[in-house]
């Protein structure tokens, strides 16, 4: 009997997502014990014709990192949804856009200007864009298209599974595999990941306040942080109250504040939010002159609350009159 085949697949990303499956290291064997990888373009050399070969639905599982941002990454997030049994959102990027959904502050036309034209590191004779569309030695030659938004993967395309994580540990990875190759998987559409908050798996826990008081807020480098003290309560912006755990808290146990890669439990409908009310609710100050002086500390708090998930939130993206124009003229 063959076994189970499975793909993975790198959109808008870092790379970070496929270096977590190279982490495996040795348990990777146990993986290739169980199924057949059949397309992983980064790692090994696949061609999209390789894919397009297959029969609808031929392929067990796709993995697929990163968010979609280009007209290049639908058509393959769309060619691997009907080859694919499962599709798989792996990582913070395909889960909830990731750190490339920041560019939703923007509109498309924004970033090209700044990129190839504005950008001071660029020489005066550098600044042209790239066409979409040119000819070199008798060849047509096609640039994918920028889309006007970043999008999560299941704005694109439908998903079965979540595993979220910038990256997916090796262990939640090894876990998702396992479930999905189980006799009873988990119903469709769920996160492979617990759902409960950072906070009750961070081995600060028991020293964190019942009662905030925020006077300020201090960045990590600011302060000399003591590894044994909840971060909130020195001051720190920690994003554990408004994230799933299931990281086993690597980034406080490295004396660093949570950054919410493992976007929000299934009872948090905007993670951005969530945390904006749980610090702002716990500041000390009531006067608009004190309440600012402490907001002070957060001089980004779009890429601090909406790091990972700008693209799923409420806000989703920001629609200047510039970006309207750009929209309705294409």
């Amino acid at each position: 009997m063959s076994k189970p085949k499975i793909a993975f697949y790198w959109c808008a990303a870092c790379g970070g997502c496929e270096e977590a499956v190279v982490d495996l290291a040795e348990d990777i064997l146990g993986v290739l014990d169980a199924v057949d990888i059949v397309f992983w373009p980064v790692a090994m050399d696949f061609k999209k014709s390789d894919i397009t070969a297959l029969p609808d639905g031929a392929l067990f599982a796709t993995l697929l990192n990163g968010a979609i941002r280009s007209s290049e990454q639908e058509e393959m997030a769309q060619l691997l949804r009907r080859k694919s049994q499962h599709l798989i959102a792996y990582g913070a990027c395909a889960c909830h856009g990731g750190v490339p959904g920041l560019a939703n502050q923007f509109s498309r036309e924004q970033l090209l200007r700044f990129v190839y034209e504005e950008a001071p590191t660029l020489g005066e004779d550098g600044r042209s864009r790239p066409q979409l569309e040119s000819e070199a030695n008798g060849h047509e030659l096609e640039l994918p298209r920028l889309h006007q938004a970043v999008r999560a993967l299941d704005q694109v395309v439908p998903v079965d599974y979540y595993v979220p994580g910038c990256p997916p540990t090796p262990k939640l990875t090894q876990e998702a595999l396992a479930m999905l190759l189980s006799s009873n998987p988990p119903p469709r559409g769920s996160v492979l990941a617990p759902d409960t908050a950072l906070c009750d798996e961070c081995p600060r826990k028991s020293s964190k306040p019942s009662d905030l008081s925020f006077a300020g807020f201090r960045r990590p480098h600011e302060i000399l942080l003591d590894p044994e003290k909840c971060l909130l309560a020195q001051g720190v912006v920690c994003c554990g109250p408004g994230t799933r755990g299931g990281c086993g808290a690597l980034c406080v146990g490295g004396n660093m504040p949570c950054s919410g890669c493992f976007g929000p439990t299934s009872r948090v409908r905007d993670q951005g939010a969530k945390l904006l009310s749980s610090l702002c609710a716990n500041i000390a100050a009531k006067d608009e002159a004190g309440i600012n002086l402490a907001l002070d500390g957060i001089p980004d708090p779009l890429g601090t609350f909406y790091r990972y998930a700008l693209p799923h939130s409420i806000l989703q993206r920001n629609v200047s009159q510039a970006a309207r124009a750009e929209t309705l003229s294409l």
